[in-house]
């Protein structure tokens, strides 16, 4: 059964604009759970820009859903979830000048180091997964550092549709799904959990949920937008049956 991972850092965003205590991401989480969300995500990032340390504490002590802790692979980051054992931690390429992360993480220039860091998460007995583009030379590496989930990179597919007029049988659009699909059947014939997510939306979603064997999506900038008008419950139960009815047609071609 395909699930939906909502990441929340945008509420923290919100909040950050003022420095105050509202929004409250832990809020959020609840309000998101209650809508049908299978987990949370925050990306916790060196420069604290949206989620703080105490938001992440507060999720993992106040809440009662699966969390997901996006990090880069730093001493630091890697010594709070060990702390905090998240059920996932996902590491994540981090550039102090992106607005959001700009591309997946790139492990085969980096293997050694990803080794220890994710056997290290991994006696904590955190799942460890890595956000990749889709291609399979990453997913290669993934396996052997001993990753239990890759997510793939959907960015480029969801510029792609919307650069085409929101088409889904445009040739560029097939294209990029065509690479998610393979770097997913890659990783499954690896025994490797296939997740997705970046840019996801109400319009592009549905094709990708349709891939086989892919498990989570992890959305977050375009639920909470949606949030704003309708509440963070309903903006999660949209996405939510969205998902749902595109995974129960069957595979995608």
């Amino acid at each position: 059964m395909i699930e939906l991972g909502v990441n929340i850092d945008h509420v923290a965003t919100v909040r950050q604009a003022r420095r105050t205590w509202e929004p409250d991401p832990v809020w959020a989480a609840v309000e998101a759970h209650l809508g049908g969300a299978d987990g949370i995500t925050v990306h916790l990032r060196e420069d604290r820009r949206h989620i703080q340390d105490d938001d992440v504490r507060r999720l993992r002590e106040l809440t009662h859903i699966k969390l997901n802790l996006e990090m880069a692979a730093t001493d630091e980051m890697v010594g709070i979830a060990c702390a905090l054992k998240p059920e996932m931690a996902m590491l994540v390429p981090e550039g102090r000048h992106e607005v959001t992360t700009e591309g997946g993480l790139d492990i085969v220039s980096q293997e050694s180091r990803l080794r220890e860091v994710i056997a290290r998460l991994a006696d904590a007995g955190i799942v460890t997964s890595v956000f990749i583009d889709a291609e399979l030379q990453q997913v290669e590496a993934a396996r052997r550092i001993g990753a239990r989930v890759c997510e793939i990179h959907t960015g480029p597919y969801a510029h792609a549709f919307h650069a085409r007029g929101r088409d889904p049988e445009s040739p560029a659009v097939i294209a990029e799904l065509a690479r998610i699909r393979a770097a997913g059947e890659a990783i499954l014939a690896h025994g490797m959990r296939f997740n997705a997510g970046h840019a996801l939306n109400y319009f592009n979603v549905q094709p990708v949920a349709r891939l086989a064997g892919v498990r989570e999506l992890h959305i977050g900038h375009a639920i909470v937008s949606r949030a704003m008008f309708v509440g963070m419950r309903e903006a999660v139960r949209e996405m939510k049956r969205l998902i749902r009815e595109a995974a129960a047609t069957g595979p995608a071609r």
